[in-house]
């Protein structure tokens, strides 16, 4: 059987969530990038929603199979490798741990209209809704590192994305987005130390997602340096 392979956007958050469940379970996998503004018709043939992470899972008798959606695919990828577990044994707090892994993905939302901002208005209007967010955070984590304590989870993964922003950025603690929530920010600090988050994205990432927001004109952009 051959590896996963990973269709992506070299800048796409939700196809690090995809990687990093992989890097975290061992998994094998071929990374494919494409350009989401030029979609190639193979993409387009395969893609329900034109859009990534596909995930093309082998099979040993009926040739490959594609996943698409980032939280259905960590959620097989969970299911089928149970080890190391991502989600928690108690079905109650599995169940709360899914609606904060959908809380995250408001939250990159928000995050992601604040850093693309072009003016004032939606930069106050986004930073502010993001802030609640993380202030909702703050009030949840309980023990660290982690969102759940010592045990990574996939509520972790859905995150680590939005905090990799903030991190290139340069955004320190005493931020106003950021200050006085001193459990996201060891949470961050933690999530930007593990391996598997670290390993999810390029080596030119950082690089590559300056240059997107100068050509998007974003507010952030400004003076910044490629």
């Amino acid at each position: 059987m051959s590896p996963f392979t990973l269709v992506s956007h070299p800048l796409c958050p939700f196809v690090q969530r995809v990687a990093i469940v992989l890097l975290e379970k061992g998994l094998a996998f071929e990374r494919i990038d494409i350009d989401l503004r030029d979609r190639p018709d193979w993409f387009l043939a395969i893609s329900p929603a034109g859009k990534v992470p596909l995930l093309k899972v082998p099979a040993s008798n009926e040739g490959e199979s594609v996943l698409f959606e980032s939280v259905a695919i960590c959620e097989y990828l969970e299911e089928i490798y149970p080890e190391p577990a991502l989600h928690p044994s108690s079905a109650w707090v599995r169940a709360q741990h899914r609606a904060w892994v959908e809380f995250a993905s408001a939250a990159l939302a928000d995050a992601w209209g604040f850093l693309n901002a072009t003016d004032q208005q939606t930069a106050l209007g986004k930073s502010a809704a993001l802030r609640a967010k993380l202030e909702r955070f703050n009030g949840e984590i309980s023990g660290g590192p982690y969102f759940a304590g010592e045990r990574f989870s996939l509520v972790d993964i859905a995150m680590a994305p939005v905090f990799r922003y903030f991190d290139i950025l340069g955004f320190e603690p005493e931020h106003q987005l950021f200050d006085g929530l001193h459990r996201v920010a060891d949470w961050r600090r933690a999530l930007a130390g593990r391996p598997s988050i670290q390993a999810a994205v390029a080596e030119d990432y950082a690089i590559r997602f300056r240059k997107h927001l100068q050509e998007q004109r974003a507010l952030l952009a400004t003076g910044m340096e490629a």
